[in-house]
């Protein structure tokens, strides 16, 4: 997987090749991305990395991401907005990435709230967002990481992870280009970021046909304390609308939510 291979796979009207990046290794595509964006980077900058040594997720978790079996790509938005305005660019990153996955692999995973793709309640891949902000309060630059396993097999994956990791390739039955992935994710991050701020209703109404997690018996942990409860929808923000057994109804932003029968949780 080259740049020039990733880009010839795009359509001429993409609108950031010459913000295109392409390295073979880097700690962290995110944390790349971040010095990058503090250095005065445009809007629409794609980082992708064959390999990522330090690569993480949300709450400091590690993620995987070996040489040549997965995407590991960053790109950078400034959109002209509050942080509040953005409550809702994870599930409009995972819409994104699901039409990517449909595009490259002609399958569509589900979205495990908030951010992880997954195929059969395994995970494929997840998705970190991070925000950068002026001291107006306004956004200065909101960096999104997205990490997919694309050709690993099941012996690929550390053992301890077997059980709850898989790839596209493994999904779909036969080999997936990374390549051909890597250009669907950014063709559908660039259409995403076109309507990141005007779009949000129908981003989530996708999102809420590709969440699996709604319907489902749910745990939410903050901190020491473990609540169970329903999931009963994504509100117009994003957050995760749970019924608890006592009959309160809460808008969940925050905080850990397993979901019983995936990534061998069973409450």
């Amino acid at each position: 997987m080259t740049s020039t291979e990733i880009l010839s796979y795009l359509p001429e009207s993409y609108p950031w090749r010459r913000e295109f990046h392409y390295i073979d290794t880097v700690d962290s595509t995110n944390d790349r991305l971040k010095v990058l964006a503090r250095q005065g980077a445009p809007h629409g900058t794609v980082l992708v990395a064959g390999q990522q040594t330090g690569g993480h997720g949300r709450m400091g978790r590690t993620f995987q991401s070996p040489q040549g079996l997965g995407v590991y790509l960053s790109i950078l938005l400034r959109p002209d907005c509050l942080p509040g305005e953005l409550m809702h660019l994870t599930c409009a990153t995972g819409v994104a990435m699901c039409d990517a996955v449909e595009r490259a692999a002609a399958f569509r995973p589900g979205i495990k709230w908030t951010n992880d793709l997954v195929w059969q309640r395994k995970k494929l891949g997840g998705i970190l967002t991070e925000l950068g902000l002026r001291t107006t309060g306004h956004v200065d630059y909101a960096i999104v990481g997205i990490g997919i396993n694309c050709c690993q097999q099941a012996a690929d994956f550390p053992p301890e992870l077997r059980e709850m990791a898989a790839s596209l390739s493994m999904a779909a039955g036969r080999p997936i280009s990374r390549t051909r992935l890597a250009a669907a994710m950014m063709h559908s991050l660039a259409v995403m970021a076109d309507h990141l701020l005007t779009g949000k209703d129908v981003m989530l109404e996708q999102y809420r046909r590709d969440c699996v997690t709604i319907g489902q018996d749910i745990s939410l942990v903050r901190g020491d304390e473990i609540r169970f409860g329903q999931a009963l929808d994504v509100d117009g923000e994003g957050a995760l609308v749970v019924a608890f057994p006592d009959g309160h109804v809460e808008a969940v932003s925050s905080g850990e939510v397993s979901v019983r029968g995936i990534y061998g949780y069973v409450g």
